[in-house]
């Protein structure tokens, strides 16, 4: 069924950022071991690394993390200690559900806007990567923005967990469709 209006615009543009989030994903995993193992053959065969690489992959770190993050979100792929909560109540557990994820999408969203101004102080200083010659606050800049994405997402969860009578790990997983996936594995 599709579904047209805001919530369609919604839903595309959640869909944009999640195969965004995949190509970033898979490219910042690819191009890390392409920037390792070239390294590595240059130390063996050349005597010498490649003297951006650490810079080089301590930026991909930053990518493919914080990409990670809202696509963990999205997926309810986010570690869950559900050892206490699985042994109480539904309604317990759905009241949790709602707790849980209101307060980590204030505090993503809380680390978002630290992160903005952390990359406002650093782009103030100048500060560039000495092999790079790369401004430092420009590959930062995934930091907010994985956050903030990720706090929508848990946003969106909670909504979803107030409207709906199930318990939503994220807003496509319901608790139900995960304990049978874990069976399942």
């Amino acid at each position: 069924m599709k579904k047209g209006g805001l919530t369609g615009l919604i839903d595309s543009l959640d869909n944009g950022i999640a195969a965004l989030e995949r190509v970033i994903m898979a490219t910042g995993v690819i191009l890390m071991a392409v920037n390792t193992i070239a390294n590595v053959v240059s130390r063996f065969v050349f005597n010498h690394s490649i003297i951006f690489a650490e810079e080089l992959n301590s930026i991909f770190i930053l990518l493919v993390t914080f990409a990670g993050l809202g696509y963990a979100a999205r997926h309810g792929r986010h570690i869950r200690m559900s050892a206490i909560s699985d042994a109480m109540p539904r309604k317990i557990r759905k009241i949790l559900m709602i707790i849980i994820t209101g307060v980590t999408s204030i505090l993503l969203l809380l680390l978002a806007w630290y992160a903005v101004q952390y990359i406002i102080s650093i782009q103030s200083k100048g500060r560039v990567y000495p092999a790079l010659g790369f401004p430092v606050y420009l590959s930062f800049l995934w930091v907010p923005v994985g956050l903030l994405v990720s706090g929508v997402q848990y946003a969106l969860t909670c909504i979803q967990n107030l409207k709906e009578p199930e318990i939503y790990l994220s807003t496509d997983l319901r608790e139900a469709d995960a304990q049978e996936l874990e069976l399942e594995l």
